[in-house]
């Protein structure tokens, strides 16, 4: 079979990665930047209630995560907008696209938890069922996950008992790969129809943080992650049909494409940095700033480190980037 399609299963097929909920942090396979600190999801409800300020009319639009995991970043959003303007969450609608059910669940459950019945959550099960005048979508590392085909010297990967096999690459695929300009590497499958799908909003802006980077290095970074240890696909010693389904497999964004995708389907590009430019610009200094007043000196020392991990350029901060949309 193609190697997206081997994915696909792998990670979305009925016994898949995220069929279920799967936990992130140090209990999961990996760390994300909502499992470190609530205040990445402050700093970007921060950037949104500025937004609100220069169109009044957004106060009364949805507020939209895509692939939610558990909600953490969105009951952070929520949270911080009822900071700083209670009233704010009684006009805005809510919501979380997310197909599986069980996920579906957990979240609800996790959102009762921290809310009580005060926050109304609606289910989406596709981008399309959104038929809505103005929505803020909000994403955090769900690109790296679409499936993808891997080529090289003018093939393309096939599995086969869980061994990959190289194969003449097909036409059509490397005409679509030399338009984003790869030669070599992971060619991701589905922006398209994804950013298509999104154009049916009225009026929307989103926003995303992933890793990658939107110059093309044709080369490959695909990987998998098992309780924080990282295996390049290609590692002799890593054994796919010992971790097929048990382990996520994820590899960096070409930025370039996924942009040229949004902008095919009708969206302007209103920024792409990385993650640290992004936060401090959303004002996470200043919240933090705002929080050491409110707190011990030991939380707030707890909470920098925190931070300094979401900001280091050497850890979250560059490889990390944010790309805005708006429509």
């Amino acid at each position: 079979m193609k190697f997206s399609t081997y994915m696909n299963e792998w990670l979305y097929g009925e016994n898949g990665y995220y069929k279920r909920f799967k936990e992130i942090g140090k209990a999961g396979d990996f760390y994300t930047a909502v499992s470190t600190s609530s205040f990445f999801g402050a700093s970007i409800a921060n950037h949104f209630y500025k937004l609100i300020q220069k169109d009044s009319f957004k106060r009364n639009g949805w507020l939209i995560e895509i692939g939610a995991h558990q909600g953490y970043l969105l009951c952070d959003m929520i949270q911080w907008l009822y900071t700083i303007e209670p009233n704010l969450v009684k006009t805005l609608k809510f919501g979380i696209v997310e197909r599986q059910k069980e996920v579906q669940k957990a979240q609800l459950e996790y959102i009762a938890n921290r809310f009580g019945g005060d926050i109304e959550i609606t289910h989406f099960n596709d981008i399309d069922e959104v038929k809505v005048d103005y929505t803020f979508f909000v994403s955090n590392e769900i690109f790296d996950a679409f499936p993808c085909e891997l080529i090289k010297d003018g093939q393309q990967a096939f599995v086969q008992n869980h061994q990959i096999e190289w194969r003449e690459a097909e036409k059509d695929l490397l005409e679509f790969a030399s338009k984003h300009r790869q030669i070599k590497g992971e060619v991701a499958v589905g922006y398209e129809e994804f950013a298509k799908s999104m154009s049916g909003v009225k009026s929307c802006d989103f926003i995303s943080f992933d890793y990658g980077e939107r110059l093309v290095r044709n080369d490959f970074s695909i990987r998998v992650y098992q309780k924080h240890k990282t295996y390049p696909l290609f590692d002799e010693e890593l054994k796919l049909e010992e971790v097929y389904q048990k382990a996520d497999i994820t590899y960096d964004v070409n930025f370039g494409h996924l942009i040229e995708a949004f902008n095919e389907a009708g969206f302007r590009l209103d920024g792409y940095e990385t993650q640290a430019r992004a936060l401090i610009r959303f004002g996470i200094i200043d919240i933090l700033e705002m929080f050491s007043k409110q707190t011990t000196e030991a939380n707030y020392l707890r909470e920098v480190d925190k931070i300094k991990t979401l900001i280091a350029p050497t850890i979250m901060g560059d490889k990390f980037k944010m790309v805005h949309f708006v429509k």
